[in-house]
């Protein structure tokens, strides 16, 4: 298990009034702001001048506020030995090209054949601890049947580093997706805010009063009755692109969880790839692009359509 680590933040004038959880996951890339919460729960992890306080409190000018973040605990899942599709690595962080069909991250039924199972063996002692559990640093996900690109930190440094970009909006990422269809414009944004689905709870939704999420797009190719775009994400709720393009009626090939028919080729999942990546280099601050070419099943795709 890790070492604590501590952190002491002074609140300045423009700060003032700004609630506890809010200011703390501003301040601290590593802590979302659930983890804050949790934090601030147990006693004596966050203090405001030397005491306990609550979420909601709202800062005044010349608060000192006291922070230990306790050191990770050790990931209790098996290591397995299965290959991985390595795009990039240095010696804080590699990017990993994920098949469709492998899960992200272990749930509490599907404990083995992750991509967390296959990251424990690889990096073995290098893994970053964020959030109270020491797992390989995934930084963001993809759904079991989205193939592409992952970033991984080796640890608590690059995490926060990457962190810090996703959150900020400077790194990057760029999808390919057969949509059903055919869009009109040659490009657009979708700005609609999604939560968890008000009747089907393992689904999402565009709700009114939701979180934020954008998605940018753009057509590279239009057939008879389908779309092959390019999309950018702004914000990375979970299933956006396909929660997005589902709810203007251009649901991605493949998905039926949103909508989508299985087209004329025996799919491995929905026909969605995060294909690209941009980021600074947690160390040199050099900007990394790292492209892959379309996966087999949106190529068998394209071919078909393009025959036709």
């Amino acid at each position: 298990m890790e070492k604590n680590r501590q952190i002491k933040l002074e609140v300045n004038l423009e700060e003032t009034g700004t609630r506890l959880d809010a200011f703390i996951a501003s301040l601290v890339p590593e802590l979302s702001r659930s983890r804050v919460q949790q934090l601030i729960k147990q006693e004596e992890s966050i203090l405001v001048n030397g005491t306990i306080s609550k979420n909601s409190y709202r800062l005044k000018e010349g608060d000192e506020v006291f922070i230990e973040i306790p050191g990770a605990k050790p990931l209790e899942l098996p290591a397995e030995n299965i290959p991985l599709d390595i795009r990039y690595e240095d010696r804080n962080m590699l990017v990993v090209n994920k098949p469709a069909g492998m899960l992200t991250h272990p749930t509490s039924i599907e404990r083995e054949h992750t991509l967390v199972n296959a990251l424990l063996y690889y990096c073995k002692d290098n893994l970053s601890g964020i959030n109270g559990v020491m797992r390989p640093g995934i930084l963001h996900r993809l759904d079991r049947e989205t193939s592409g690109l992952l970033m991984i930190a080796k640890n608590d440094f690059a995490h926060r580093s990457l962190t810090g970009q996703i959150r900020m909006r400077t790194a990057k990422r760029c999808y390919l997706a057969v949509l059903q269809g055919v869009l009109g414009k040659d490009s657009g944004t979708i700005d609609l805010p999604i939560d968890r689905h008000p009747a089907q709870r393992h689904k999402m939704a565009v709700v009114e009063g939701g979180k934020p999420a954008v998605t940018n797009w753009k057509i590279l190719e239009r057939f008879e009755k389908n779309t092959f775009i390019e999309a950018s994400l702004e914000t990375g709720r979970t299933h956006q692109i396909r929660v997005h393009f589902s709810y203007i009626n251009h649901p991605v090939t493949g998905d039926t969880l949103y909508g989508g028919k299985i087209n004329k080729i025996n799919l491995k999942g929905q026909a969605l790839q995060a294909y690209k990546l941009s980021f600074a280099n947690p160390e040199t601050a050099e900007i990394i692009t790292v492209e892959i070419p379309p996966d087999e099943d949106i190529k068998k795709l394209l071919n078909i359509f393009r025959a036709t």
